[in-house]
């Protein structure tokens, strides 16, 4: 409800169509239903809890960033993106920090709040190609993503669990940063592709640095228990 408000408000004040709200609703509702699908895989607790709710908050914001995508690629709706992004960002960790102080932090919770911050790396990369700051290889920013997701399909060793990361997590927020700098219409197209290649750079090594993690994980357990020893 409060993303179909925010979002019908926004034609007041950004050159936006009257489909802006339909989509912002629309991901927020996917969102929603796909978070709900897979609660109770991760979730072992009898309530949702503080923490999945600030998450949820989150991705409402995402949903209206998302929404974005298509409207005119003018200066107020770049500001726009940029500032609710910003927002998604600041509030980024409370609900880590609600679940720890709250016992109730799970495997859900963790991909939940994943699930979400690589939406708003797809959604930022796509403005920045539309708003010309990037190229069109910007993309890959958000597609590794799901292309990492995607390739455990195919080889299912890549789906194995990773060790928790501070390296993962700190990539991820200078991520999320970068991309806001080269939305934000305060940065030239030419800083702006430069400082979106240079966070590319970085996280296409992190997804290597795991890549290369999983594929000896998997030949380690491959080998002979007379290897091992």
């Amino acid at each position: 409800m409060a993303v179909a408000i925010l979002s019908s408000l926004a034609r007041h004040w950004l050159p936006v169509g009257a489909l802006y709200a339909v989509k912002s609703t629309g991901v927020l509702a996917a969102v929603t239903i796909g978070a709900a699908s897979a609660v109770r895989d991760g979730h072992p607790f009898n309530r949702i809890g503080p923490a999945n709710l600030m998450t949820l908050a989150r991705a409402a914001l995402v949903a209206l960033v998302v929404g974005l995508i298509g409207e005119p690629a003018v200066p107020s709706v770049a500001a726009a993106a940029t500032a609710i992004a910003v927002l998604v960002e600041l509030l980024d960790g409370a609900d880590g920090w609600l679940a720890r102080r709250g016992g109730v932090a799970s495997a859900f919770g963790a991909r939940f709040d994943m699930e979400v911050d690589a939406l708003l790396i797809m959604a930022l990369a796509i403005l920045a190609w539309l708003h010309g700051k990037a190229g069109a290889w910007v993309l890959l920013s958000g597609l590794l993503r799901y292309g990492f997701v995607a390739g455990g399909w195919i080889a299912p060793w890549l789906s194995s669990p990773l060790p928790p990361s501070r390296r993962r997590q700190a990539i991820c927020v200078v991520q999320i940063v970068c991309l806001c700098a080269a939305v934000s219409p305060a940065l030239a197209p030419e800083r702006s592709a430069a400082l979106a290649a240079a966070a590319l750079v970085v996280l296409a090594a992190s997804f290597a640095l795991d890549v290369g993690w999983l594929w000896r994980a998997k030949h380690q357990s491959a080998r002979p228990l007379s290897e091992l020893d």
